[in-house]
């Protein structure tokens, strides 16, 4: 008995951190179930025989021997059992401190040896890794006590020890034994923000066990308040998982539940909850004299228990062992809206992990560089709840090895959605000498650079002539083969169009500058008309090969009639037949035939495999080709309006730059960006092109994956990667019945469409913690006036009219006819949305981002990077867009 009940639960150098704050706390009136503690010299007892047994800890190098090591370890401890007098005393304690009948929540923590921190110490708060047993019966009580003496030695504990520079087999541990609370609300919380160590608390809270906040089981609220003042600012979601007691199989395993529908909506927490753990947390706090990480729960009752207690660590900056990670999808969902499936995913990793090899290389990153960086390469994008992210520490590091990239780091911080929170990572030390050397070298390629774009075009026209007629009758070896060698060349080809927005950027970091000193003023609105009236891009070019299918139809009264009433899809497939088999004339027969061969691939979401476009349903060019007819759109109509802005903006250039030569520079300049602009969207028609081969020669595998029986069903090979298709072909596979992974995949993916949408940025630890905190930008408002939001001006132009709030592309064209769109993003499938709309609002984006290009190509006022746009603009509202200022004004909400 006395070393259980009459150990001093103070004495640190016995029970450990752990337990000796629980009692601490205890004794000072905080509401901690009270509790019992074998201490260390039980561990040295029982366990000590083995532990000068065990062989010499392998070296940290090895980690597959430390692994094997950990294993033979633990295994060895729990094959022992605890002696009968100390077995009777932890046992008669149970009965007197629990009682006969309860349960008991039996912990282990590190206690502090030579050349070891103790768990939960100050130091370093996370050094005991060591196990927890949660609702132990009387029964169960010596084998848990066991169990966490063998946690000592569990293989992730070895390595995290060797690698903070300690023996291992020092290692001796207490074991706790608490009054177990069956909590049905639990939390973590914080005294100090944890992510910079500011004045909030930071509470996430859980239905259910605590078990399901710490160990990222259930759905998690979060709540933040003010030192300050008080104030609570929640971030919820809706509840469909939780962590209670054991079921009744005998395992002992958590139950994973179902959230009660009546919860599933309502926050975890409510304010006088929030406020009660606030001056816990507040006075556990001024208890220990430091910022404190704190788990509890509430009883059914109402009644708060604290658990635990450890000192908060030190945020990431002062502690980078425990890194986090910044991500943001503020532009990459311009191409992968929602959630994604693996196929898709699956290739925008390997089409980022290979373009931008290929652009550094052009750069003149050494080859050696990239082969030190291949694992952030690896990394460039990532998801969230089924989202596509990008991971921009990988971007940092990988982009800070172009000294050319702190020249335009404004703008690509911009685009990254990172323009509120400037120099995230500093430049690399000596990038200005670095640049200086690369100089010629970048003049050079600057002067080659219009000859690579041309070859890289002809060599990928050549590509695309040949490759549909291929994919449509090849064998599935020549299809796996076809792939191979297509993706072997956009490996080393495709950093072109990369150089492009490098060359993009420069020029107009240039020409803005200048402009601001030359012009008088911001030049900013000057600038856009400047851009405006270019050379027709391919993105472009397919509208305006709609736009001069709607004439032909709109000219012939019997189609444009059956055209205008085909809205269901199937009497849209019907027309569609009538117009290609020549039943309105050969004009209209041959415009809609060609526009389907050029620009098939081209749809809203193009980039998603999951989504059909027009080659897969002809049919749908319908629904492009339909608000054109309607509003009776021209080609030359919307040349004109081009010209027209562009003269404005050169009569405005000759009054505000009498210079000559200034005036002359500055057209140049112009002239270059125009051109720039318009390889980029040729380039990104590229992209459109090459994804549709791509989803051919998938789709056309997974037809024969589905005949041979691998899978249900041909559409299931979304849910698949890449290298899964084609390994399956390839005999590269571990397994060849595919079907159970697909199915799985499926369930998470229609899960994942049932979550609301994470934030644009969010910060989260390695690995993709799901206690990311929501680091959304508050909607921008000017002047103090909410009904104001500031973006980026984009194109010139005052309009008045509704606003069409659109979060998915999918939506019918003439919904947006005569509207001011409203959107998160867009891409170039949007196209048709946005020409049949009078101004264009979007929450990302640049001044060279695909709207801001497309809204001046089309001449149609534009403003982007308008924060919180959707969720701040009510659908239907009257708003006033000024695409010169930058503006927009909410008229009437209803």
């Amino acid at each position: 008995m006395s070393l259980v009940l009459r150990v001093d639960l103070h004495d640190v150098t016995r029970v450990g951190n752990k337990f000796a704050r629980l009692e601490s706390m205890r004794l000072a009136g905080l509401p901690v179930p009270p509790l019992y503690c074998l201490p260390a010299e039980a561990f040295d007892l029982v366990v000590g025989k083995v532990r000068d047994g065990l062989p010499a800890v392998p070296p940290l190098g090895d980690a597959g021997a430390v692994k094997a090591w950990g294993e033979a370890a633990t295994a060895e401890v729990a094959r022992l059992a605890v002696p009968g007098e100390l077995a009777e005393a932890a046992l008669a304690a149970f009965d007197e401190v629990i009682g006969p009948d309860g349960l008991a929540a039996v912990r282990a923590c590190v206690v502090a040896a030579e050349g070891l921190t103790g768990e939960d110490d100050a130091a370093d708060p996370f050094a005991g890794m060591s196990d927890s047993f949660l609702y132990v019966p009387r029964r169960d009580l010596l084998a848990r006590i066991v169990d966490c003496w063998a946690s000592a030695y569990k293989p992730e504990a070895v390595l995290y020890r060797l690698r903070a520079g300690a023996d291992p087999t020092a290692t001796r541990v207490a074991v706790g034994v608490q009054r177990m609370v069956p909590g049905t609300r639990s939390f973590v919380a914080f005294s100090r923000d944890p992510r910079d160590g500011s004045a909030r608390h930071v509470i996430a809270a859980a239905l259910g066990i605590g078990e399901g906040v710490v160990q990222e089981k259930a759905d998690v609220d979060h709540f933040f308040v003010s030192h300050a003042t008080g104030e609570v600012t929640e971030r919820t979601v809706r509840k469909h998982r939780m962590v209670g007691p054991p079921g009744d199989d005998g395992s002992g395993e958590l139950a994973l539940l179902a959230v009660p529908d009546e919860l599933a909506g309502r926050p975890v927490l409510d304010r006088d909850q929030v406020a009660r753990i606030v001056e816990a947390v507040t006075g556990i706090e001024r208890h220990f004299g430091c910022p404190q990480d704190v788990e509890g729960t509430f009883t059914e009752d109402g009644r708060l228990h604290v658990v635990q207690a450890r000192p908060m660590a030190a945020p990431p900056e002062s502690r980078p062992q425990t890194r986090q990670v910044l991500w943001s999808n503020h532009n990459i969902t311009e191409s992968y809206p929602g959630v994604s499936g693996a196929l898709t995913y699956s290739l925008a990793r390997d089409f980022y992990r290979w373009i931008f090899s290929d652009l550094y290389r052009r750069m003149g990153v050494p080859e050696r560089s990239l082969r030190r960086d291949r694992h952030h390469l690896e990394r460039m994008v990532g998801m969230v709840d089924g989202r596509v992210f990008y991971r921009l520490d990988a971007w940092y590091a990988l982009h800070g090895r172009l000294p050319v990239f702190e020249f335009v780091r404004g703008w690509w911080e911009h685009s990254m959605g990172l323009a509120d929170d400037p120099g995230a990572v500093p430049p690399r030390p000596g990038w200005p000498l670095r640049a200086l050397w690369i100089a010629p070298g970048l003049v050079r390629r600057a002067l080659r650079h219009p000859r690579d774009v041309r070859e890289f075009l002809t060599w990928w026209d050549g590509v695309a002539a040949e490759a549909h007629g291929r994919i449509e009758h090849a064998e599935p070896a020549e299809l796996v083969t076809f792939y191979r060698r297509l993706w072997a060349q956009v490996a080393v080809r495709w950093g072109v169009t990369l150089t492009n927005s490098v060359f993009s950027m420069l020029v107009a970091g240039t020409l803005a500058r200048l402009l601001r000193r030359w012009a008088g003023q911001d030049g900013h609105a000057l600038m856009l008309g400047l851009l405006s009236g270019g050379p027709d891009n391919r993105s472009l070019a397919a509208l305006r090969s709609a736009i001069a299918l709607a004439e032909l139809v709109g000219a012939n009264g019997p189609a444009r009639e059956r055209v205008l009433a085909a809205e269901r899809p199937e009497d849209a497939r019907q027309v569609w037949e009538e117009l290609v088999e020549g039943r309105y004339g050969s004009a209209v027969a041959g415009a809609a035939t060609a526009h389907l061969r050029r620009y098939g691939d081209r749809a809203a979401g193009d980039l998603k495999l999951e989504e059909p476009t027009p080659r897969q349903r002809p049919w749908t060019v319908l629904d492009m080709v339909r608000p054109f007819v309607r509003q009776g759109r021209t080609v030359a109509a919307s040349r004109a309006e081009e010209r027209r802005v562009r003269g404005e903006a050169e009569r405005e250039l000759r009054e505000r730059c009498p210079g000559l030569l200034r005036r002359t520079a500055l057209r140049l300049l112009a002239a270059a960006l125009r051109g720039l602009a318009k390889a980029r969207e040729d380039t990104r028609f590229c992209r459109t092109e090459l994804y549709g081969l791509s989803r051919g020669v998938l789709f056309r595998l997974g037809d024969e994956l589905a005949k041979q029986g691998h899978l249900d069903r041909a559409d299931d090979v979304v849910d698949l990667t890449v290298q899964e298709v084609l390994g399956a072909f390839e005999g590269t596979l571990p397994g060849a019945d595919l079907r159970p992974l697909a199915a799985h995949r499926r369930k998470e993916r229609e899960f994942n469409e049932t979550l609301p949408a994470p934030p644009s940025r969010l910060l989260t630890g390695e690995g993709l913690a799901r206690d990311a905190f929501d680091r959304r930008p508050e909607p921008q408002t000017t002047e103090g006036d909410p009904r104001l939001l500031r973006g980026l001006a984009s194109s010139a132009g005052l309009v008045r009219a509704r606003a069409k709030v659109v979060l998915h592309p999918s939506v019918p064209p003439e919904s947006c006819q005569d509207r001011i769109l409203v959107a998160r993003e867009t891409d170039p499938g949007w196209l048709f949305l946005m020409s049949a709309a009078r101004g264009l609002v979007v929450e990302r984006g640049t001044l060279l981002s695909h709207t801001a290009i497309t809204g001046r190509l089309l001449g149609v006022p534009t403003v982007v990077a308008v924060a919180g746009a959707t969720t701040r603009i009510p659908d239907d509202a009257l708003i006033e867009l000024d695409g010169a200022s930058g503006t927009v004004r909410i008229l009437e909400e209803e």
